[in-house]
């Protein structure tokens, strides 16, 4: 019979095999589209980093707890350890800042052209990638405390406040400011989720109304085939409910880990809920939005002349 352990093991490199796999076709065909292919909308540019940070954060988390599972916990030095929480958490907060601006973005490029967001929508692709440098800024910065207080556990001397992530542990001093700066920066976070939300229930309205004009002028007999926009929101809508989900979820299991009773089989279950959106986000992709089949065929295309 297979272990428990070993059976969570191959879970994660499945996980993270398959969702490394999908990322990265993504990346590949979004670059060689660039390159050789028909012009790319102004939202690839979001897919497009959104694939790359899922990336990141698959192979940042998946990689050492697979690891961590089969037994091989002192891998990793305090510079290992603080550098691979660091760069995992900026990943994990750009995939979340990358979500959210996809559903704003989706919303304007919605919402009817006699609106007063007109002008908005006119210009909203020229903000993309400023925005993705200042969300790629403010995490870069917002994520320093990390370097001061992750270390081997090697080096662990059992502290009371320390938080072990089997691999890694975790030292906070109980302090006034330490609590501060965790209130503080888990503002941006519950921010994004508002604007997702909101911009999400705002679509919903758009198409809503939009079935309502399209049954009234063709009459209930016919169905009408939705529109790329149309097609395009459902894809972000199916993308945003599955990243609340995910992320409330794991929300709601790391809070009861840190002040309810430690379990290493909780803090696996909370690695691999974090890891679900970007294992499957690209599938969703690849699957309900009809552009990636139209770029996929122009790059063959290219290939059999």
């Amino acid at each position: 019979m297979i272990s428990n352990d070993m059976a969570l093991g191959l879970l994660f490199v499945s996980q993270t095999g398959f969702g490394a796999l999908g990322n990265s076709f993504l990346l590949g065909l979004y670059i060689i589209t660039f390159f050789i292919g028909p012009k790319l909308r102004p939202i690839d540019l979001l897919l497009t980093h959104l694939a790359f940070v899922n990336e990141l954060v698959l192979l940042l988390k998946g990689i050492p707890q697979t690891m961590a599972i089969f037994g091989l916990t002192n891998f990793l030095d305090d510079v290992g350890c603080k550098l691979l929480f660091y760069f995992h958490r900026v990943a994990r907060d750009l995939s979340l800042c990358t979500t959210c601006l996809l559903s704003g973005f989706q919303a304007i490029t919605l919402s009817p052209t006699t609106s007063q967001w007109v002008k908005l929508k006119a210009r909203a692709p020229k903000y993309l990638f400023p925005f993705c440098l200042l969300c790629w800024t403010f995490h870069l910065l917002a994520n320093w405390v990390i370097l001061a207080y992750f270390k081997s556990p090697k080096r662990s001397n059992n502290i009371t406040e320390s938080h072990d992530y089997i691999y890694c542990v975790a030292t906070f001093p109980v302090s006034f400011y330490i609590a501060l700066y965790v209130f503080i920066s888990a503002l941006p976070e519950f921010f994004c989720v508002g604007i997702m939300m909101g911009t999400s229930a705002y679509m919903i309205f758009i198409l809503y109304k939009h079935h309502q004009r399209v049954q009234y002028i063709h009459g209930n007999s016919l169905t009408p085939k939705g529109s790329p926009e149309s097609r395009a929101t459902h894809t972000i809508l199916l993308l945003v409910i599955m990243f609340v989900s995910f992320y409330s979820i794991n929300s709601l299991l790391g809070l009861y880990i840190h002040y309810g009773k430690y379990s290493s089989w909780l803090i696996h279950i909370s690695a691999f809920l974090a890891a679900c959106f970007p294992a499957c986000s690209s599938f969703v992709l690849m699957v309900s939005d009809s552009y990636i089949h139209k770029y996929y065929l122009g790059f063959w295309e290219k290939i059999m002349r």
